[in-house]
């Protein structure tokens, strides 16, 4: 007896109406299967990296990385707020785009969690985010200087990094992202640009995976430091697009990407997972 005729019809009918309801919800909410934090390989890359940050100096107390949910491209996963030395795998929380915690249990998220939401919601590209304020980035938050890759393992940078002034359109703040709107308006500066400066305060990282984004986070900060000490004694020569674009290729590939994340991960002494 073939399939269709050893159904019954209360059975098709059962069968008619699940396909129906499978279309009808959107794939991604459909691939979210729970909303609690499974040990897959991306959330627990996400805690190297939280180390990786705070033991390179990208990070001190405040900071944060993120991670575009795997099951479900308009959540994300990041740490409670915490300093991301300390984060632990029981810190990690899941958030819809816009920011609200899908399992609060009483812990409190990082206030400028809207950075985030902003980026992954303006960028598909994007699936992982860092926030920092490295110390060497700020002089080129506040003056009229733009950093550029000046050192080929910074190629990972891009070729223009943007600056976003929060008074330009929101007025006196405490310059924290605390808002959806202010969000977007620093999405709208950083483009399709992998970083952003924000004025005198820190720096907007962007990453097709964890691992891009915490070598670029890592790499950012040294090409400022290489770019302060060469305009103390001179005009720094800078990288040429297409050397840009070579080296890039090369830092992300598995012979520079993969390399460079086993040694920070030992150097922090975490799994590289």
């Amino acid at each position: 007896m073939s399939v269709a005729r050893g159904l019954t019809r209360r059975g098709m009918l059962t069968t008619t109406l699940a396909a129906g309801l499978v279309n009808a919800v959107p794939f991604g909410r459909l691939a979210a299967q729970s909303d609690t934090i499974d040990e897959r390989v991306e959330f627990r890359r996400l805690i190297a990296a939280n180390r990786i940050l705070a033991n390179e100096g990208v990070v001190d107390a405040f900071g944060h990385a993120s991670v575009r949910d795997p099951r479900d491209p308009e959540r994300y996963v990041m740490s409670r707020s915490r300093s991301p030395e300390l984060v632990e795998f029981a810190d990690l929380m899941l958030f819809e785009s816009d920011g609200t915690p899908v399992d609060r249990a009483d812990r409190t998220p990082y206030g400028e969690r809207m950075i985030h939401g902003a980026v992954y919601e303006a960028r598909e590209d994007v699936n992982a985010v860092v926030h920092n304020h490295a110390y060497a980035l700020l002089p080129f938050a506040i003056t009229d200087v733009p950093l550029k890759p000046v050192v080929h393992t910074a190629s990972v940078i891009g070729s223009e990094i943007p600056v976003w002034d929060i008074g330009e359109r929101f007025g006196a703040t405490d310059m924290l992202v605390r808002t959806m709107e202010q969000g977007r308006d620093l999405a709208a500066t950083l483009g399709g640009n992998t970083c952003l400066l924000m004025r005198g305060h820190g720096a907007v990282v962007t990453g097709r995976t964890i691992q891009e984004a915490v070598v670029t986070s890592v790499y950012l900060q040294i090409n400022a430091d290489v770019q302060l000490r060469a305009m103390a004694i001179g005009e720094p020569n800078g990288l040429s697009p297409e050397e840009i674009e070579l080296s890039r290729a090369t830092q992300f590939s598995p012979l520079g990407l993969d390399r460079a994340w086993e040694y920070f991960c030992a150097r922090a002494g975490v799994d590289p997972a």
